[in-house]
């Protein structure tokens, strides 16, 4: 029998089916594509907070947790313009800072924490936001996701900041599954190549804000579709533009 003929018998092995990464239930080619597409859709994706420093980037991500970018923006047009380094919010104080802030939840609280950590800047860095995780998150009201989103946008570096948003996603789509933020945020880490994972953060996050949405997403116009093992996925009818990447 001809090698031709032998590798067409029906007793022969059939070929393997590629596995999953490690923490995944997507296989590399597939997380290869899926950040492929996204990079497609959105080559230069960045924040919607609006900001003109690290300092300010600083400010408004701590403004913004519990809150949206959306107020965040609207309490920041009317602070920054009188008040945008550490000094100048000091001296406004936290009556006046307040003030400018006060359509954001939490805003007495956050008040405070601004009032300490704009004294810590002067007091331990000179006035400049530092460039480490451990000097960011001994600054009151910096966690490890505020830390990661001010190193990643202000400073370039490679992070990924885990927030609602980005942990539905991953867990939705078999990306990078997980019990809590920081599992996922280790996973994404190891999982997403390295050519994406500078900007990785933004494009998960605005995925999950206006695609994967906690409620009603929008399978229907989703490049992800066709890699996404969230098996409550909306199934797609001819003409969903969700269909152009299935399509490629």
């Amino acid at each position: 029998m001809s090698k031709s003929r032998a590798a067409a018998s029906p007793h022969s092995p059939a070929p393997a089916k590629p596995r999953a990464a490690r923490g995944s239930k997507l296989t590399p080619a597939e997380i290869d594509a899926l950040f492929t597409r996204l990079r497609e859709a959105n080559p230069r994706p960045t924040t919607e907070l609006e900001y003109s420093s690290p300092f300010e980037l600083l400010v408004s991500v701590v403004l913004s947790a519990q809150a949206t970018d959306v107020g965040v923006n609207r309490a920041t047009r009317r602070l920054y313009p009188i008040a945008n380094t550490p000094g100048a919010i000091l001296a406004l104080g936290e009556d006046g800072l307040k003030e400018c802030i006060n359509g954001i939840g939490l805003y007495n609280a956050k008040a405070a924490h601004l009032i300490v950590l704009c004294q810590l800047l002067l007091e331990r860095h000179g006035g400049e936001v530092p460039r480490t995780r451990e000097e960011l998150e001994a600054l009151p009201g910096v966690g490890r996701k505020t830390a990661n989103v001010v190193l990643n946008i202000a400073f370039g570096q490679p992070t990924i900041a885990v927030d609602t948003h980005i942990f539905r996603v991953a867990n939705r789509t078999g990306l990078a599954p997980g019990k809590n933020v920081r599992a996922v945020e280790d996973k994404l880490l190891r999982l997403v190549p390295e050519e994406f994972r500078r900007n990785a953060h933004h494009w998960l996050i605005l995925h999950g804000r206006y695609v994967c949405r906690a409620r009603k997403p929008d399978c229907a116009h989703c490049l992800l579709h066709d890699l996404c093992r969230w098996p409550e996925k909306a199934p797609l009818a001819i003409g969903d533009s969700a269909w152009r990447s299935i399509a490629r």
